[in-house]
C-alpha cells in the first residue's frame, strides 16, 4: 500500500464512496414497491426480467434467440486517481450485463461534475478510464449526458445482448446447487480506509477494474441460470435477494470466502462504511449468523465492482456455500 498526495483528493469531494453510497436496500424497496406498468399498454418486445426480483438489469426479448439487456450505474469517487475511478465505474456498470449472462454492446457516459471546483482535465481522465475498460470489453462508447453537480459522480448506461433462454437471474436458484464467488471481498472497508487516510491499495484497484466477462461466459457455458453480482448490498444482501426471489435458503461458509489482504484489519480498525452496516441491519432479521460481528460486517461489506455470485461451479473460483431448501423464517444461514 502507498499514500496518495493530498492535492485534489477526489474522495474528499464525496459524502461516501462507490456503491456504499446506494440508498439502503430496505428503503429502496419501499420506494419502488407497487411501481408496476399498466397491463393494458401495448409495448415492443416481451419483458423477461423487470423490477419484481431486483435483478441486476432489465431484459426484453425482441425476437427469437435475442434479448436486449439494459442497465445503468454511477457513483461518487471510490479512489483518488481519476483514471482509475473511471475504469472502476465502467467495469461496475458493465458488470450488470455480465451478471445476467449477456454481452455489452454500447454504453453512454453519465458524468456529474463540480465545474467551478474541479478542473476539466480530471473529468477527461475519468472519461478516458471508462473508455479504456469499455475497449477491453469490446463495447462501444457513444456520448452520454453531463450535469453541473457539487459532488462528482460517474458511470454508464449500458445496453447488451443475450440468449433469452440462457439468462442468469435471481429467481432461478434450486436446492442442491453450490454457490461460487468470483472475486474476493473487502473492497468497501479498504476503499473507506483509502478515503480516510490516503493509503492506496493496488490489489483492490486491480479487483475493481477486472471485468466479469470471462466468469460470465464460463457460467453460461456451464449452464448456470441463477446468479447476481456483488456490489453495494454486499455478499449477504445480494445472496438474500437471490434466495428470496428463488424461494430457497442460501448457506454461506465464511471460512471459504476469500478476502483481500488488509480487509480484516481495516474492518477491525473501524473502517466499515455506513452502507455495510445498513446492509447487515437489513439482512439480520432474515438470517442465522453463526459468526462474530466483524465477520458478519465483512460479509455484508458494500462492494464496488465486485465479482459474481453463481448458483453453480466454474473452474478457478471458490465454492463458498450452497443453496438448500427454504428454511422457515430465513433466506440466509452463515456458518
Amino acid at each position: 500500500m502507498t499514500a496518495t498526495s493530498p492535492a485534489t483528493r477526489l474522495t474528499g469531494y464525496a459524502h461516501g464512496g462507490g456503491c456504499a453510497c446506494k440508498i439502503p436496500p430496505g428503503e429502496l424497496e419501499d420506494v419502488v414497491r407497487g411501481l408496476m406498468p399498466s397491463p393494458s399498454t401495448t409495448r415492443e418486445g416481451e419483458l423477461l426480467v423487470g423490477l419484481e426480483d431486483g435483478d441486476d438489469a432489465a431484459a426484453v426479448r425482441i425476437r427469437d434467440g435475442l434479448a436486449l439487456i439494459a442497465t445503468t450505474d454511477f457513483f461518487t469517487p471510490v479512489v483518488d486517481d481519476p483514471y482509475d475511478w473511471g475504469r472502476i465505474a465502467a467495469a461496475n456498470a458493465l458488470s450488470d450485463v455480465y451478471a445476467m449472462g449477456g454481452r455489452p454492446v454500447i454504453a453512454l457516459n453519465l458524468l456529474c461534475w463540480p465545474r467551478e471546483v474541479l478542473p476539466y482535465d480530471l473529468a477527461a481522465e475519468v472519461l478516458r478510464g471508462g473508455l479504456a475498460v469499455a475497449d477491453l470489453a469490446g463495447c462501444h462508447v457513444a456520448g452520454g449526458h453531463s450535469v453541473d453537480d457539487p459532488e462528482p459522480k460517474y458511470g454508464m448506461a449500458v445496453t447488451g445482448i443475450a440468449d433469452p433462454e440462457a439468462l442468469i437471474r435471481n429467481d432461478a436458484a434450486r436446492p442442491g446447487t453450490p454457490l461460487t464467488l468470483t472475486k474476493p471481498l473487502g473492497l468497501g472497508v479498504l476503499n473507506n480506509r483509502h478515503k480516510a487516510t490516503g493509503e492506496s491499495f493496488a490489489a483492490a484497484v486491480e479487483v475493481m477494474t477486472t471485468l466479469n466477462g470471462e466468469a460470465s461466459r464460463a457460467a453460461v457455458a456451464a449452464g448456470i441460470r441463477a446468479g447476481t453480482d456483488i456490489t453495494g448490498f454486499g455478499l449477504l444482501g445480494h445472496a438474500h435477494k437471490l434466495a428470496r426471489a428463488s424461494g430457497v435458503t442460501a448457506v454461506i461458509d465464511s471460512s471459504a470466502v476469500p478476502f483481500l489482504d488488509g480487509a480484516r484489519e481495516a474492518a477491525r480498525d473501524g473502517y466499515v462504511p455506513g452502507g455495510s452496516r445498513r446492509n447487515l441491519d437489513w439482512v439480520r432479521p432474515h438470517a442465522r449468523l453463526d459468526v462474530d460481528e466483524t465477520m458478519a460486517l465483512l460479509l455484508a461489506d458494500a462492494q464496488t465492482s465486485g465479482g459474481l455470485l453463481l448458483a453453480g461451479e466454474i473452474p478457478g473460483h471458490p465454492v463458498v456455500g450452497e443453496i438448500v431448501a427454504a428454511e422457515e423464517g430465513r433466506t440466509l444461514r452463515v456458518t
